[in-house]
């Protein structure tokens, strides 16, 4: 079959040309019009609650609505887990589902539940469904600055600039954060409403009444109709408050004992910008699978259009772009694909010493990437480091069949002019077509294991390989094809020549394969020594998840104590900000968002606070590192006593939190079911990590410490002055978080109206027990009356996972590998702390993705390398020879072993993912050297005839190929751009790996075929 495709192809070279110029075209629209990104999707199907019941403490919300919640979702199809956090009049509830789910079918599911439970939640409950948004969704971050109001700036953002970017095609929402949220507020004199007899209930009955604009119907004159409204709606502070209510003593205006202001609502949380103040921030959030790159440019374009309508003075001012990190790790991984190709072709050259002969070669390139390029673009995949990586890796496997096809055919035509060039072009590749085709076969089963990894990486590193067998697919059809036709027609019939660079290896060469020949025993036995002594490094090289990647910004978290108020969170971030600026002259801009978002996708206290921080360019730096700049923030901040500070990016605090809801490389999880043992547990694990060599930034949740004030209302004493317990919270309500009466069109904004007192009220324990309420007998009742007041300390939040309650213990990882540090820290843990019956610990974040992956390898890889077996058995028809080829996979590790080891790396995913790509490079070497000493044998000549004469005719392929294979990758160890952390590993293993290997296929093989061949019948 193989023969006669070779031989179609050959007669028909114009058609192969003709499909060649498609492929090539198509490959280049392909890879014009496909997505970009930074890195592929790899979040999960994941669908998210908020809810919101203003006024209620952490326990009120897991009680109220978690617990109902979670008996409705708990056991949904597909479903992975489900975890929640409950917060100060927040809950948001997490639900994972397998990825087989489809997001929309996964929301009708949830939609459904919760739809069944919410009438039976309290009244006054908000919220819903999150937008279709994933944990990397925050693509664009922006701030209002100028000389507006933050009430202004919050309108702008609201109602100008939100509805607008909301229009683009693939934004989920934008995310308002900070500034002040515009409401009318009615402030009541509680002594002068008891004085005239009103009570909250009846004021807010009147407000509800005369906000409400209705229609009447129709009525006709001459012969039109004129559609009659009820304009009653108050649009001004002043027509509010001359809104009537109804009392024993006549008809009052709320002007008589109420005030009518514009104020802010109540505030969840604030953002602060350079120390300098308060401001506002817009975050656009990306639908899952959305172009990143076409909606930034459309936001920007947007934002363009918008200028002329912001008021004078007053700007948009970017601060975070997550295209301008995807486009500096694309070109990353672009200039490093072409540094590889160019350091390929001048090895070509160098080795064929032939120009002609280098284009044959290197005419398979451009079309095996533009094959990859098509299916790219038709898999919906995304060009990103790791699918751009996989090409990087793949060049110089492409270049491999091409340079046994082409070699063959130039030694071919070389050494006979007699026969014609196509007969000698036709007859050269059927020679080799069975060994190139299954070498090609050889490395795609290698990259199955990759194919089946699941989780986060499986998500992260299915697009490398990918990449990869879609580019060696091109190749084994472009090497039986185009190579042969491109070959017939640039290659001549010359006499053979050897290069400068091949006569001298072959000088170097031929006494030590004499050596190794002569004697084979002494070398088989030194082999193994070396061997066992080499995989004996094993237990010395550290094992991590993957490298962390450099995304340029960083992001400070701030963690203070609990009970700290509003205020005074902002003036200790204004600060902080204020030292960093000083004392830190690399830092361009710093925002700073401290609790609750508006839409309740990052919920946080008033003392948890984000910090984003972005730097001028690295040539401007006075330090060498960012490791040794982000020491210089720290020493900056060395005066904030009690604060916990801790150092993450972006992305990497988004993929942490999207893994376990948390952030950190060890995640310890505590399960149990009260609080303060919780909490308990928790600071003796924080202690116990601490005291282990690696660990870093070892963070608990301040989770007690939050000051409650608990009024408990004596129903007896109530019912005895005529307070129902509806008006005794409205009246609570009203005079502190305010009690939301209806929302109202102001022009093109909706202003809440709502009863509360003046701001200041709520900053005095005293001033609330001093409080008073009407009856509905017109008495003004003292609230301590009626009502229990006491001072409690409680908890900051609530986290549940699978209806239990959770406590966490995070830690991050440095100048040790993670391995090792989980390990340790398992035993340290089990030996000192005792847990009470019930309680339980696991152990989740970075980890747990590398378990799972590690697991997924060591059942997958043996079975490829049996089926790798199988195809070298049905290759060559004999089992010994098949051992022999798979001889080189435990030689190939050595090397990349050592090259770790001296290097100072640690055995990841991308290292395991090197360790696959140099299997198959190593097993094609041997496919071709055993091939063609078979060849040989089937020719008649005698075994050591076939040892030396192949030896000596395949040193230049298999030179070729482990030199082709390294140089593509060694610009990937001298770049230090965005991105080239996580392709290193790879780099160093494969290029350690070649150098043991080729010493394997060059020195190893021969004298092993040659006892293999004396003692049993090859052919």
């Amino acid at each position: 079959m193989l023969a006669s495709i070779i031989e179609f192809s050959l007669r028909q070279r114009v058609i192969v040309i003709v499909c060649a110029i498609l492929i090539l075209f198509f490959g280049t629209y392909s890879f014009i019009n496909t997505p970009v990104d930074a890195f592929p999707d790899i979040s999960p199907t994941q669908v998210k609650i908020i809810l919101k019941l203003p006024g209620s403490s952490p326990e009120e919300m897991e009680n109220n609505i978690v617990r109902p919640l979670e008996l409705e979702l708990l056991g949904l199809k597909g479903q992975k887990s489900l975890r929640s956090v409950s917060k100060y009049s927040i809950s948001d509830i997490t639900i994972d589902f397998d990825d087989s789910v489809d997001i929309y079918l996964a929301r009708n599911i949830v939609n459904e539940r919760l739809a069944s439970v919410m009438k039976d939640l309290p009244v006054g409950v908000e919220g819903g469904m999150a937008p279709i948004v994933t944990p990397l969704s925050d693509i664009f971050m922006f701030t209002i600055d100028g000389n507006i109001t933050e009430i202004e700036k919050r309108q702008l953002l609201d109602f100008v600039i939100r509805p607008q970017l909301r229009m683009i095609s693939g934004v989920a929402d934008v995310n308002s954060i900070g500034g002040f949220s515009k409401a009318f507020v009615i402030v009541p004199d509680f002594n002068d409403m008891a004085r005239l007899g009103v009570s909250i209930s009846d004021l807010e009955a009147a407000v509800r009444v005369n906000l409400r604009n209705s229609g009447a119907g129709r009525v006709d004159r001459d012969g039109e109709t004129f559609l009659v409204k009820i304009q009653t709606a108050s649009l001004s502070l002043e027509d509010i408050g001359k809104i009537t209510v109804s009392t024993n003593l006549g008809h009052l205006h709320i002007k008589d004992f109420a005030k009518v202001i514009s104020q802010s609502r109540t505030r969840l949380g604030f953002v602060t910008k350079d120390g300098i103040g308060e401001t506002t921030e817009g975050l656009v959030l990306s639908l899952k699978e959305a172009n990143t790159k076409e909606i930034i440019a459309q936001v920007y374009q947007k934002l363009e259009e918008l200028k002329p309508f912001l008021p004078n003075g007053v700007f948009i001012n970017v601060f975070y772009d997550r295209s301008e990190f995807t486009q500096k790790a694309i070109a990353t991984v672009s200039k490093t694909l072409i540094e590889a190709i160019v350091l390929i072709i001048i090895t070509l050259f160098l080795f064929l010493g032939n120009l002609r002969a280098s284009v044959a070669v290197g005419v398979i390139l451009p079309l095996s990437l533009s094959v990859a390029f098509i299916f790219i673009k038709l898999n919906n995949l995304t060009l990103n480091l790791m699918s751009l990586g996989g090409l990087i890796i793949a060049i110089g496997m492409l270049i491999d069949s091409a340079v046994v096809v082409v070699e063959n055919a130039f030694e071919t035509l070389s050494a006979n002019t007699k026969t014609t060039k196509l007969h000698a072009i036709y007859r050269s590749c059927k020679e080799i077509a069975v060994s190139v085709v299954s070498g090609v076969v050889i490395i795609i089963v290698f990259f199955v294991p990759i194919l089946t990894l699941q989780g986060l990486e499986g998500k992260m590193f299915r697009p490398l390989a990918q990449s990869i067998v879609y580019a060696l697919l091109g190749t084994l059809v472009l090497s039986i094809t185009i190579i042969p036709v491109v070959s017939s027609l640039v290659l001549k019939a010359t006499p053979h020549s050897e290069t400068f660079l091949t006569r001298f290896l072959n000088k170097i060469y031929a006494p030590l394969l004499d050596f190794f020949v002569h004697n084979p025993k002494k070398v088989i036995l030194g082999a193994f020594v070396f061997l066992i002594a080499s995989l004996s490094l094993f237990p010395f090289v550290g094992k991590n998840f993957m490298p962390a990647l450099d995304e340029g910004d960083v992001v400070l978290s701030v963690e203070t104590t609990p009970s700290i108020s509003l205020d005074q969170s902002r003036d200790l971030m204004l600060n902080i900000e204020s030292a960093i600026k000083k004392h830190v002259k690399e830092v361009k801009t710093i925002v700073a968002r401290t609790g609750s978002d508006e839409l309740g996708l990052d919920l946080g206290g008033l003392n948890q606070t984000d910090t984003f921080i972005s730097f001028i360019p690295k040539k401007e730096w006075s330090v060498k590192t960012k490791d040794e700049l982000l020491d210089k923030i720290l020493d900056a901040l060395k005066d904030f006593k009690g604060i916990n500070f801790s150092f993450t990016q972006p992305i990497e605090m988004r993929i942490s939190e999207m893994l376990t809801g948390v952030r950190g490389d060890l995640a310890v999880k505590i399960f149990g079911d009260d609080i303060s043992a919780l909490n308990e547990l928790s600071f003796q694990i924080a202690q116990a990590l601490k005291g282990i060599k690696g660990s870093s930034e070892v963070l608990t949740m301040l989770n007690e410490g939050v000051n409650y004030l608990y009024v408990t209302p004596n129903k007896e004493a109530m019912a005895n002055v005529g307070i129902t317990s509806d008006e005794f919270s409205k009246f609570l309500k009203s005079a502190l978080e305010g009690l939301i009466v209806d929302v109202i069109p102001t022009g093109i904004s909706r202003t809440p109206v709502m009863i509360r007192q003046e701001s200041d009220f709520a900053s005095s324990i005293t001033k609330i027990k001093s409080l008073a309420l009407t009856s509905k007998y017109g008495v003004l009742v003292p609230i301590t009356s009626i009502a229990k007041i006491e001072e409690v300390d409680g908890p900051v939040s609530i986290v549940r996972e699978d209806s239990m309650r959770m406590s966490v213990v995070r830690s991050n990882v440095v100048g040790r590998d993670l391995n090792s540090f989980v390990e340790e820290a398992k035993k340290v843990i089990s030996h000192n702390i005792k847990l009470p019956p019930s309680y339980y610990i696991t152990y989740g974040g970075q980890f747990e993705n590398q378990q799972r992956a590690n697991k997924r390898l060591s059942t997958v890889i043996p079975l490829s390398i049996l089926a790798i077996f199988f195809i070298l058995f049905f290759t060559f028809k004999s089992i010994p020879l098949a051992l022999l080829i798979l001889l080189n996979i435990p030689f190939a590790v050595t090397g990349g072993l050592i090259a770790l080891f001296v290097v100072g790396e640690y055995i990841s995913v991308p290292a395991s993912v090197g360790f696959i790509a140099l299997f198959g490079i190593a097993v094609l070497n041997g496919v071709v050297m055993i091939g063609y000493f078979k060849e040989l044998l089937l020719q008649g000549k005698s075994i050591e005839e076939c040892v030396l004469l192949g030896t000596k005719r395949r040193l230049r392929p298999v030179l070729m190929t482990a030199c082709i294979a390294g140089l593509g990758l060694i610009p990937l160890l001298f770049t230090h751009s965005v991105g080239s952390e996580v392709q290193k590993p790879l780099a160093i293993v494969v290029l350690g790996g070649l150098v043991t290997s080729s010493a394997l296929t060059l020195l190893l093989l021969p004298p092993m075929f040659m006892l293999i061949a004396k003692k049993i019948k090859i052919v």
